[in-house]
């Protein structure tokens, strides 16, 4: 299958089947009992064919081992067995082991939850950049289209190192998506989350150097960590004016590697002028600079950029916040949770 991929707005400084048959007994009303064949898909990495859909009431399970435990040794095999349109839970389990490929995960395939056998020994990963891809969008490890997507127990990362430039580990366009215990391992650019669907990220590490968190979508991280590996920009937010909420950081923690020095590292910086970032209740070490946040260079975004912390703690915390942002009262920041930011006109509550 062929996938147009959307290429982003420049971000620089100054813009940014094998088929076997057997027999069952099928029993009719009004005939008895006759025999119909079966079909069943070999374990091999090979689309499947069959246009069927998995009973609503159960979950199917796909397994993917590169040993050949499973049915597949690849993800990408795994996916593409999935039919198109599906409107049941599909959950591909992938074993420990890396798992060296570029994986879409389609729009026309949602309902798909991810689950690793552990967070830190199965990893997903591939090495473009945005020099070698194509743009910023192409150079993605994997790709989240797909509403109702769910990730737990795995590592998405981009290797292409320190000095590659551009290069995104995860990006996820998908509404109603879902993180849970999953580790984001690159450098510039490795979370991407352009379009306007809502995502939820929970006990996640995500580390980066520049821009490591970008896009357009509304996201909420709960407990979570964000590492700093060099000097830079945690976020840079592209939230669209009708949208109330960007980011929002709840309860996670800012941390630094030993190569990154104090007051070296903004909270943000704005991609475009409406950006909106919310730190509550966020653990910061000494990386974070005093004034917190960064306006790219363009003195208008000052006026337009909604940042805003609440309860922020540790030797991060300290100093003098640029004028333009804002601390918010308490009242302010209780009416800011995850159900609330989320919510949209469905009532979605992934915390529950």
């Amino acid at each position: 299958m062929k996938l147009k991929l959307w290429q982003p707005s420049a971000r620089s400084a100054g813009k940014r089947s094998y088929w076997n048959t057997s027999m069952i007994l099928v029993c009719t009303c009004a005939v008895g009992l006759s025999l119909l064949p079966v079909q069943s898909t070999q374990a091999q990495d090979q689309p499947a064919t069959s246009s069927l859909v998995a009973d609503a009431s159960q979950t199917k399970t796909i397994t993917v081992a590169q040993d050949g435990s499973g049915q597949y040794s690849k993800v990408q095999s795994a996916i593409d067995s999935i039919a198109s349109g599906n409107k049941s839970p599909v959950t591909i389990y992938v074993k420990n082991g890396t798992y060296r490929e570029k994986i879409t995960f389609p729009k026309d395939k949602p309902y798909i939850t991810l689950t690793g056998e552990s967070a830190t020994d199965t990893i997903l990963t591939y090495s473009d950049t945005s020099a070698s891809a194509g743009g910023t969008t192409n150079s993605s490890s994997t790709f989240v289209m797909s509403d109702h997507f769910t990730a737990q127990n795995i590592t998405f990362a981009n290797t292409a190192g320190k000095d590659a430039g551009q290069a995104v580990a995860l990006y996820v366009r998908g509404d109603r998506a879902i993180f849970k215990n999953v580790r984001m391992l690159g450098h510039q650019d490795t979370l991407y989350t352009p379009g306007s669907g809502r995502q939820y990220y929970e006990n996640c590490y995500i580390e980066g150097t520049v821009d490591f968190v970008f896009g357009s979508a509304t996201a909420v991280f709960n407990n979570c960590e964000l590492k700093s590996l060099g000097n830079g920009y945690i976020t840079a937010a592209s939230t669209p004016v009708e949208q109330p909420y960007g980011y929002v950081f709840l309860n996670s923690k800012l941390t630094r590697s030993s190569a990154v020095g104090n007051a070296s590292v903004h909270l943000g910086r704005p991609w475009r002028p409406y950006s909106s970032v919310t730190y509550i209740n966020t653990t910061m070490d000494s990386h974070i600079r005093p004034e917190g946040w960064n306006n790219w260079g363009n003195a208008a975004n000052e006026q337009t950029a909604r940042y805003s912390e609440y309860n922020s703690k540790g030797p991060g915390a300290a100093g003098t916040r640029v004028g333009w942002s804002k601390l918010l009262s308490s009242s302010e920041a209780a009416a800011i949770t995850i159900s609330s930011v989320l919510a949209g006109n469905d009532g979605w509550n992934p915390a529950k």
